[in-house]
């Protein structure tokens, strides 16, 4: 059984994915986001202010009982060139993408060293290799490399890690970009739902052994240069 797993961003996206694959596999998804959502227990929280993610983290693994595994899909992004992006906006992707994965795993913690839990980190085959007009994703992705490489080795025998590097999926994370930056009508992305199921594979091994890192992308991209 997965038991409680909390996700960031489960309202749409990866996120919602990975919900419905985790209550399918018979655990009970707790959805922290800023906005709301049906069918799942869940918290309001903007991820970019830490008083808030923490207190979405505490409310609803009291209200479960405890929490079992964290799953940080929660993402935006600010595209253009740097001096062309308002400041606000770039460091609020920083904010939400790495502040706010690391805020809530944080706020995780003492429910995790007691359930022997795990959490599995989002990255992007972005926080692997870098492109132009993304200065904001990059850095924050590379720093949520970073971070869970580091948690790992902290958290070693206690907690399990897990980082996902998912490369392009057909969600609505593109919607609201300028059209140069969308995917092109012949672009191969995976469905969110198939890359949710690699994270309730992390979230299902046995205790002792640990999944580090899973690369998961469309069959024509690749996680290096």
């Amino acid at each position: 059984m997965l038991g409680n797993i909390l996700i960031t961003g489960g309202a749409s996206g990866l996120g919602l994915a990975v919900a419905e694959a985790v209550a399918k596999a018979g655990g009970r998804p707790l959805v922290v986001d800023v906005r709301a959502t049906d069918g799942f227990d869940q918290a309001i929280a903007d991820l970019a202010v830490r008083e808030q993610a923490e207190q979405a983290v505490r409310e609803l693994a009291e209200r479960a009982g405890g929490l079992d595994g964290v799953v940080t899909a929660a993402g935006i992004d600010a595209c253009g060139r740097l001096e062309e992006v308002p400041a606000d906006d770039w460091e609020r992707v920083i904010k939400v993408n790495l502040v706010g994965t690391a805020s809530v795993v944080r706020a995780a913690l003492l429910y995790l060293k007691r359930s022997s839990g795990r959490v599995v980190t989002c990255a992007s085959t972005l926080g692997l290799r870098a492109v132009g007009d993304a200065t904001a994703y990059c850095a924050a992705k590379f720093g949520v490399v970073g971070f869970t490489r580091a948690l790992a080795a902290e958290l070693a025998g206690q907690v399990g890690v897990t980082m996902l590097v998912p490369g392009g999926m057909s969600t609505h994370f593109f919607d609201d970009r300028p059209e140069q930056y969308r995917p092109g009508p012949g672009a191969k992305l995976n469905r969110p739902e198939d890359v949710a199921q690699t994270v309730v594979f992390a979230l299902s091994q046995p205790s002792g052994c640990e999944v580090r890192e899973l690369v998961v992308c469309p069959s024509t991209e690749t996680s290096w240069p």
